[in-house]
């Protein structure tokens, strides 16, 4: 967790070690094919897929496993995935938004149940804590896309709303209906972007203490494990100095 981005910070995702790069492109692969299904199975004229696509590119997927994801869109595997989230809080009075993808809701509500409980947390209900959270758009480049100051002109003049640089890269933050506009715009400065995604963006962080930080991301790395759950959102800050503790 060490070095890792206020973005990295707040979206706890699943890094690229060998040992975790299957169940990781299994869920990029989900979501291809889902993304797929709701529209049209090109990522040019589907947003969604397109965004899928980057993230996927993003993480060393192959191409290969992108058009097989894409091409199983258009099979009859009588598998069916909806989108389900979670609201709840986490220890230390954070709070989380866990988004999954899941063709078996009891399976996934028990799961995700289970986990947040055996960590000192609870789930609430829908509504609970998104309301402390806004919902938009969230454009990522590496640190090698540029400088803050060219990453800051390029957002401004694309649109954004909000930039958010550090050394491990820059967060571009959009109105939904803008995003994939200003995503255009700024590719074409700044090249193809690490991801394109609806985000939540917490009104209020939490900082937590070294008390609280190992449970709360030994929770994180539980629902992260999950096959279900796609993302996991929450309002916490884990300073540099909790972490090298830990």
């Amino acid at each position: 967790m060490a070095g890792h981005s206020k973005f990295k910070n707040i979206m706890h995702r699943k890094g690229a070690q060998d040992k975790k790069r299957s169940a990781l492109f299994s869920k990029l692969s989900r979501e291809i094919t889902v993304a797929a299904r709701a529209g049209l199975p090109d990522p040019a004229m589907n947003a969604r897929l397109r965004a899928a696509v980057i993230a996927a590119r993003g993480q060393g997927m192959p191409k290969d496993n992108i058009d097989r994801a894409i091409s199983k869109a258009a099979g009859n595997d009588g598998v069916n995935y909806e989108d389900v989230r979670y609201e709840g809080f986490g220890p230390g009075g954070v709070s989380l938004i866990i988004e999954t993808l899941t063709d078996n809701r009891n399976r996934t509500a028990t799961n995700v149940r289970t986990i947040v409980a055996k960590n000192g947390g609870n789930l609430g209900a829908s509504g609970s804590v998104s309301h402390s959270f806004e919902r938009l758009g969230l454009i990522v480049y590496p640190a090698k896309a540029g400088s803050a100051d060219k990453v800051f002109e390029a957002a401004l003049e694309a649109g954004a709303d909000d930039v958010q640089s550090t050394e491990d890269g820059h967060e571009i933050w959009t109105a939904i209906d803008g995003m994939h506009e200003t995503a255009k715009a700024l590719e074409a400065v700044l090249g193809e972007a690490e991801a394109i995604k609806l985000a939540w963006k917490p009104g209020l962080m939490v900082n937590v203490g070294e008390a609280d930080a190992g449970q709360l991301l030994k929770m994180i790395d539980a629902l992260d494990d999950d096959d279900d759950v796609q993302t996991v959102w929450g309002n916490y800050d884990v300073s540099e100095d909790v972490l090298a503790k830990l």
